[in-house]
């Protein structure tokens, strides 16, 4: 895992303290498109009745997921050990294939940059 310098975590701060107000829509958005873009990643989620994009459970999740995000970005100098337990509960309770969230990190990203246009930078 490659380590952040002490601006890189300044620059994740800063965009978050902005982007934050926004997460419910950014983490409902990118969960839609997950599930859209890659129709595979929705047998996790078979035991939703609505995987439809604005659907309450897909609402609900990507407020959780966004809640994740918040976290990580409160535990930034502790990365792997901060987010052990929501790591080790996606591994082993839920097996979730680790590629899955590479899917859902792009998703975010593309909403981020789509909501942000002016701040989300390069360097961001």
């Amino acid at each position: 895992m490659t380590s952040l310098s002490a601006k890189d975590k300044n620059t994740v701060r800063a965009f978050w303290a902005k982007a934050s107000g926004k997460a419910e829509d950014i983490g409902t958005d990118a969960l839609a498109r997950m599930l859209i873009v890659y129709p595979q990643t929705k047998t996790y989620f078979s035991h939703w009745k609505d995987l439809s994009p604005g659907s309450a459970p897909v609402r609900k999740h990507g407020v959780t997921v966004m809640a994740g995000v918040a976290d990580a970005v409160s535990k930034i100098d502790d990365l792997k050990g901060g987010l052990l337990n929501l790591s080790e509960l996606h591994a082993f309770t839920l097996r979730i294939d680790p590629a899955n969230f590479k899917i859902l990190s792009h998703n975010i990203l593309v909403v981020m940059a789509i909501m942000f246009p002016i701040d989300f930078t390069p360097e961001v």
